[in-house]
């Protein structure tokens, strides 16, 4: 059946530390659809970590590279995307989204946010005097947008990644039958 959810994408959107990624593997695995997260994709393309392109390109240069892979990939179909944190920060990011499936928010708060990042190296808007605040600013701001683009926000920092493949599988599955 075609419609709305006819491309069969699951797109997720969330803070870093949220866990698109590890939640959008096993989600994809669970219901026999491609992979992809569009920060590896973008190294991919590049040749070079994230960190890397901000170093030389700024945020503002490694959102215009965001925003061409995030057009590629919500073209694709029968897909799991989970999108960098600040993915929804343009709106032309947004309206891809929406436009091309079934967008969940990973939800969490930004103190166990910190908690699972605090000691990871690859996130450049953390390389700051105090991280825990940053995340807190960057909740703040992108906690709407994230709420915009939005089918489904699963309120959920302390459970574990399989409860959260297993409520997804569910509701996906009954949204895409209807």
């Amino acid at each position: 059946m075609e419609n709305k959810y006819g491309s069969r994408n699951i797109f997720l959107v969330g803070l870093m530390g949220a866990g698109k990624t590890t939640v959008g593997r096993m989600l994809a695995r669970r219901l026999g659809l491609g992979f992809v997260d569009s920060d590896r994709e973008i190294e991919n393309r590049t040749g070079v970590v994230v960190p890397t392109i901000f170093e030389i390109e700024g945020e503002e240069g490694f959102r215009r590279r965001e925003s061409q892979a995030i057009a590629d990939l919500t073209a694709l179909r029968s897909h799991v995307l989970a999108t960098g944190g600040g993915a929804v920060l343009r709106e032309e990011n947004r309206k891809n989204l929406k436009a091309n499936g079934f967008v969940v928010y990973l939800n969490a708060p930004p103190q166990v946010l910190w908690e699972r990042t605090r000691h990871d190296k690859n996130r450049p808007l953390l390389k700051v005097e105090d991280p825990l605040r940053k995340l807190q600013e960057l909740f703040v701001i992108r906690d709407p947008l994230y709420r915009e683009v939005a089918d489904f926000v699963v309120d959920d920092g302390k459970g574990n990644a399989q409860m959260v493949v297993q409520m997804l599988a569910r509701e996906v599955g009954e949204r895409w039958n209807a």
